[in-house]
């Protein structure tokens, strides 16, 4: 007769010294559902996680490097969930972040221009009239 084995699981503990991440970051990730195919809870509720944690933990730190919030994570993560394969929607995001980091850098780059104005006509002593009017007369104009 053929038992079957069960899988091993492993203790919250061990998933963190193995992946490198807090214990604490793993708890809230379980929290909000990251975790929920490769966790299980004992009677007693201890956290008992599969090998697939790992993938799934992976998974989570490369997104979020990338720029993808949680709650994104948490929708392409469901996707695969329902045995769907969300690469479509990863790059409609990454998509999306492209275009707002080109919006930041643009903004950056005036922010930059303006700054560069500013210092170049810095004055280290203003004048007693435009200090009197003003809380640093090189950043702001006589009211």
């Amino acid at each position: 007769m053929i038992t079957a084995v069960a899988p091993y699981r492993l203790k919250i503990g061990e998933v963190a010294a193995e992946s490198g991440l807090p214990v604490k970051t793993i708890r809230y990730y379980e929290e909000l559902g990251l975790l929920s195919p490769s966790v299980q809870r004992t009677r007693s509720g201890y956290r008992l996680f599969d090998e697939s944690v790992f993938n799934r933990l992976a998974f989570i730190k490369r997104s979020q490097s990338l720029g993808l919030s949680l709650s994104e994570i948490q929708k392409i993560l469901a996707v695969r969930d329902a045995d769907q394969v969300p690469c479509g929607m990863v790059k409609e995001l990454l998509v999306h972040k492209l275009e707002a980091i080109k919006e930041q850098i643009k903004a950056l780059e005036i922010l930059q221009f303006e700054l560069q104005g500013i210092l170049s006509g810095w004055q280290d002593s203003p004048s007693h009239e435009k200090i009197a009017q003003t809380i640093c007369p090189n950043i702001q104009s006589e009211l």
